[in-house]
């Protein structure tokens, strides 16, 4: 999946690639988890606004750190080499969600009210349930999608840039 266009094929649309995915993740999930938790009024949006740089760190952080080397070794147990594109964008998505919103249903609070508490324990499942859910749908119809286009993009771009070079 190396060649795949949509996909980066280089660390430095890689990091587009993430930033792109981590942004608009940011910015739509942790506003919607919090607001769900708080109720919808522009107090909790602007609080939601003051932590998403925080946010953000911790998001670009656990997956780089976390997410990454563990759905790395993991993927190949539940995919073939014959398993197509879909397949692994799907399962990919699935496994870093998975891992990233356990850590955020602990994390996320901790960060939302400036301390480190045992509520987030207590109240781990109902939290993570709801976290992953709205975590997993932005994913896969929002920000998935917009970095895969913007990847598709880039590499059609890049191709005519090549083309008009050698004539």
């Amino acid at each position: 999946m190396h060649k795949e266009n949509r996909l980066p094929q280089s660390p430095k649309e890689g990091i587009l690639f993430m930033v792109i995915i981590s942004v608009i993740s940011v910015n739509i999930i942790a506003p919607t988890i919090m607001m769900l938790g708080q109720g919808f009024n522009i107090e909790n949006y602007l609080e939601t606004l003051r932590i998403i740089p925080f946010m953000w760190v911790i998001i670009v952080l656990l997956i780089t750190l976390v997410a990454e080397p563990i759905v790395g070794k993991v993927m190949p147990k539940f995919l073939g080499e014959t398993d197509g594109f879909n397949a692994h964008i799907l399962l990919n998505t699935f496994l870093t969600v998975t891992v990233i919103s356990v850590c955020m249903s602990i994390i996320g609070p901790w960060v939302g009210m400036r301390e480190i508490s045992i509520e987030p324990f207590q109240s781990f499942f109902p939290n993570w349930f709801k976290n992953f859910g709205v975590a997993i749908w932005v994913e896969l119809l929002i920000a998935q999608p917009i970095a895969r286009f913007v990847m598709c993009k880039l590499h059609i771009k890049q191709k005519n840039k090549k083309e008009t070079t050698y004539f």
